[in-house]
């Protein structure tokens, strides 16, 4: 066989692999796989940073909150964090969880009566305290809050 005549066939191989039956083939087949049916939504757990006691209230009202008090100095609240962040997916999806600088936010602090930082207030519908605890990372959370 000469270099032309196997360049010829090459060429013909190549055309025919990428033929338009075969393209067609293969976006039919990317589509069918992009239309498989979506992942079920997975709901988590919410978290935001304290504003006001309005807000605060507002979220109470609607649901499972708990505030917890941070302080950047602090080692347990920075492990406490990183916990979080690392398992917010175990997280109870009910729960909003607030996080209020624990030295700003002094008259917060009063109302809960929190001494220490590091700690989670679980709030009623009210507003109101319901519970504190101190530490417990994911676990602590979930099993503090739950009903």
């Amino acid at each position: 066989m000469t270099l032309r005549s196997l360049a010829a066939r090459t060429a013909l191989l190549l055309a025919l692999a990428i033929s338009p039956a075969t393209l067609a083939y293969a976006q039919a087949a990317g589509e069918v796989a992009q239309q498989a049916a979506p992942a079920a939504e997975v709901r988590k757990a919410v978290v935001t940073n304290f504003e006001s006691e309005d807000q605060l209230n507002g979220l109470a009202a609607k649901g499972k909150t708990v505030v917890f008090f941070f302080a950047s100095w602090c080692p347990n609240c920075r492990a406490t964090v990183t916990e979080l962040n690392a398992r917010w997916a175990d997280v109870d999806p009910d729960i909003t969880l607030v996080i209020a600088d624990y030295d700003k936010e002094t008259a917060l602090k009063g109302k809960f009566g929190v001494t220490y930082q590091d700690t989670f207030v679980l709030l009623d519908q009210n507003g109101a305290a319901v519970k504190s605890w101190n530490s417990g990372g994911v676990d602590g959370l979930n099993k503090n809050s739950s009903s």
